[in-house]
């Protein structure tokens, strides 16, 4: 799905180096690798703070801490999504509120939120799933006026930009009230082990943030309020420093790659290809495609029979989850229904060669014509 050791020797001399460089420091925790990369992203989103962490989750969870969400208080999620979505808002004893997501982008969908949303509701977290945003400026003319939050899950679309009606151009992440990330190996700009991180403009959020992320310190010793231990490390900070300058070119490759299989599974009935929201730029974490009438199954079976891989992002809702067996369970979600017994994504990556991808595109089509 996603080729690390061709992207990898493609960096090799510029990563080798600063991994080196943090190996002489001993600067493992910390230090001018963490903060110069911090800095990087900064300029690179736009905005005024970026606060580095130890995964995606921790990312979610500290921006939850940070908005003072108390128990009882109401999230609005997408149940198409990962679980950390969820998850991290359960185990702060907030109530999570699940609601569909949109038949083309497969991103939050505004009507439902806004059906959704109670004098309980305190956030609202939007997927940037696939790699393409929601509708933010929808979700931001929502929560104007009102004292919820908006809190972009941007794990999945690092790097896209976010195009408002007045023209105004905004990188995904850096739109709501905080963004977070994650750097996990597989993601468009990921490291070489876990780690994450939060993007605000805001002054007072960003300093509570930082705190939390370190036990709550507000400087050595000194605990102001209840923290955690999330934590960037240094030869994390060094890759994704190598990595940072290169992202917009990654993005460009992914998308090569998509309009190939875009234009290969053009007229296909059976097949259709992933819709790209003019307001936001696609960055294809996933190539994922929404099965008409085919079987998934088959389709993924004859595809590992022909040494390709497939993935399904996501088989089983949030809301079936038995984790979640409290939260809106009676509830109906079809177009999330529909989603997860038809989607399945194709590799996708930024080392992607032609034949390889020639030789994917005719195994699907050869199992469309036989299937069908």
């Amino acid at each position: 799905m996603v080729d690390l050791q061709a992207q990898y020797q493609r960096l090799k001399t510029e990563i080798d180096t600063a991994v080196l460089d943090v190996m002489a420091s001993t600067r493992f925790i910390g230090g001018p690798e963490v903060d110069g990369f911090r800095k990087d992203l900064e300029a690179y989103l736009g905005v005024k703070h970026v606060i580095p962490c130890a995964n995606g989750t921790d990312a979610l969870q500290i921006a939850m801490m940070a908005l003072d969400l108390k128990p009882g208080d109401e999230v609005i999620v997408p149940t198409f999504t990962y679980v950390a979505t969820a998850e991290v808002i359960a185990l702060l004893g907030l109530t999570p509120v699940m609601v569909d997501v949109d038949d083309e982008t497969f991103c939050i969908d505004l009507n439902q939120v806004k059906a959704a949303i109670s004098p309980k509701t305190k956030a609202i977290v939007p997927v940037h799933l696939y790699g393409q945003c929601a509708d933010m400026e929808g979700l931001m003319k929502l929560v104007e006026g009102t004292d919820i939050h908006v809190i972009e899950d941007n794990a999945q679309a690092i790097g896209s930009d976010y195009h408002f009606s007045n023209g105004r151009t905004v990188k995904s992440g850096a739109i709501g009230t905080i963004g977070c990330t994650s750097f996990f190996p597989s993601k468009n700009l990921g490291c070489f082990g876990d780690g994450g991180a939060l993007f605000t403009n805001d002054d007072d959020l960003a300093n509570k943030a930082k705190m939390i992320a370190s036990h709550g310190q507000s400087r050595q010793y000194v605990h102001d309020v209840v923290g955690c231990n999330s934590r960037l490390d240094a030869i994390q900070a060094a890759v994704l420093r190598v990595k940072l300058p290169h992202l917009d070119d990654f993005a460009m490759r992914r998308r090569a790659v998509a309009d190939k299989y875009d234009a290969a599974f053009a007229g296909i009935d059976q097949i259709t290809t992933p819709v790209r929201n003019k307001r936001s730029v696609h960055v294809f974490h996933q190539y994922t495609l929404m099965l008409n009438g085919l079987d998934r199954n088959g389709l993924k079976d004859f595809l590992a029979e022909n040494e390709i891989p497939s993935m399904i992002y996501y088989p089983i809702p949030l809301h079936e989850q038995k984790a979640f067996a409290d939260s809106d369970s009676d509830r109906d979600f079809p177009v999330t229904q529909k989603l997860c017994k038809s989607v399945i994504s194709l590799p996708i990556h930024t080392e992607m060669e032609e034949d390889q991808q020639n030789y994917i595109i005719e195994k699907v089509i050869e199992y469309v014509r036989t299937a069908g």
